[in-house]
């Protein structure tokens, strides 16, 4: 059988051009696939909180932690304490004063103003020398029904299926896709629906959020 050499070479640039426009679907495909499960900012619109501003707020005083107040050009009044169980550190002149709960900043600004009374333009600045409540403030948590429940200290980067992976996964009587994501933001804990059925089985990735400290992730178990 013969065939045209001008035939011949259409039929296979065609096919040429159609492996190409495949090869670049494929590639498109891997690309955005890359882009979902890469867990950035750009790529995950849904993500409940702007990660990069919670990695920019200053860290919280809380109990336990020790702290340096100085009271410049008065050392009657400078001194370092220990937070105390109900949140406050006491000072002459002013007596208690909330601290748990402030930056160094805002805490130095509140004894300023109290101070203020008292003395003519005082300059105060605080500073945290031993944050003893940073473990429990920097941990995030997994319960309910998986294998393992979980306080684990927090690290950049973390999502939901890390957490729930270090946990040992679900177990049998977990009712995944019922998962829920517990953040306190602004005063108040906010829910958010986790489908940690999807995350593990599909890939489906819309809801593998990006942690932050204090997240709590539960599991809950179906009913018999």
């Amino acid at each position: 059988m013969n065939i045209s050499p001008i035939f011949f070479s259409r039929n296979l640039r065609d096919r040429r051009k159609h492996l190409d426009l495949l090869v670049a679907a494929s590639m498109a495909l891997v690309l955005t696939a890359c882009g979902s499960s890469s867990g950035t900012l750009s790529d995950m619109s849904d993500m409940p909180v702007d990660i990069q501003g919670y990695s920019s707020q200053e860290y919280k005083i809380g109990v336990g932690d020790e702290i340096r107040v100085e009271v410049w050009g008065d050392d009657r009044l400078s001194l370092a304490v220990p937070v105390r169980p109900d949140g406050k550190i006491s000072m002459s002149l002013i007596g208690d004063v909330m601290a748990a709960g402030f930056s160094t900043e805002a805490l130095g600004d509140s004894i300023t103003d109290k101070l203020s009374t008292y003395i003519k333009n005082p300059q105060v600045s605080v500073i945290v020398t031993n944050p003893k409540s940073s473990d429990f403030q920097q941990r995030i948590r997994v319960t309910g029904a998986v294998n393992s429940p979980q306080s684990v200290p927090y690290r950049k980067g973390m999502t939901v299926l890390d957490l729930v992976l270090l946990a040992g996964g679900p177990n049998e009587f977990a009712v995944s896709n019922d998962s829920k994501l517990y953040r306190k933001s602004e005063g108040q804990v906010k829910v958010y629906p986790v489908y940690l059925d999807d995350i593990l089985q599909a890939g489906k990735l819309e809801s593998n959020y990006m942690l932050i400290p204090s997240d709590i992730v539960t599991v809950p178990e179906r009913s018999f």
